[in-house]
């Protein structure tokens, strides 16, 4: 019994650990950590410009963010492992529904299944492609703007191809709306 508690205990510590927010943990173990609810928007002469994203969407057609050149970009890295993912879904759902031809949304699948990953989308109402990237590498491509290792992230590229703004962690419908729409007013 005692070996029992001690092996739960011990999967429990280490699923924990493996969700911290901690900077250091973010820094030192190369791996993916929980975001902190921290909202980075540099001015507009600060923007860095966005990465060249291209892969396969789960469906295994080539996807890249140049496709929507022109449009404020929504870039959502995510997992179906990822609970803080789940929360924030409908959101991603909803504002996508709802918005206009001008906005795109592109997710970034990491560590699943293609399979796992279209059930999540099916689950949840989730119509917009997603790169299909089980090794997570290609968030990497934030490095030179506003990086993050934190499951979920997620960047508004504003029209001009700039980052515009980043989001560590679960983001809500309203915070989700004033990010696009600050990004669509800088745009001029």
């Amino acid at each position: 019994m005692r070996l029992a508690r001690l092996v739960v205990t011990a999967a429990a510590v280490a699923l924990l650990a493996g969700c911290s927010s901690s900077t250091q943990a973010d820094e030192t173990t190369g791996g993916f950590v929980a975001g902190d609810g921290s909202i980075t928007a540099p001015e507009v002469g600060e923007r860095k410009p966005a990465p060249a994203l291209e892969g396969e969407s789960l469906d295994g057609d080539p996807i890249a963010l140049e496709d929507f050149a022109g449009k404020t970009v929504v870039v959502n890295v995510w997992g179906s492992w990822c609970a803080e993912c789940r929360v924030e879904a409908p959101a991603f759902a909803a504002v996508d529904a709802e918005t206009g031809d001008d906005v795109q949304f592109l997710g970034i699948n990491i560590r699943d299944s293609r399979a796992a990953a279209k059930a999540y989308d099916e689950n949840f109402g989730i119509t917009y492609p997603s790169l299909y990237d089980p090794s997570g590498k290609t968030v990497l491509g934030f490095r030179d703007s506003l990086p993050s290792m934190a499951v979920p992230t997620t960047w508004v590229i504003a029209s001009d191809g700039t980052v515009a703004a980043r989001m560590l962690g679960s983001v809500s419908e309203s915070t989700l709306r004033g990010l696009i729409d600050d990004a669509k007013a800088s745009d001029g």
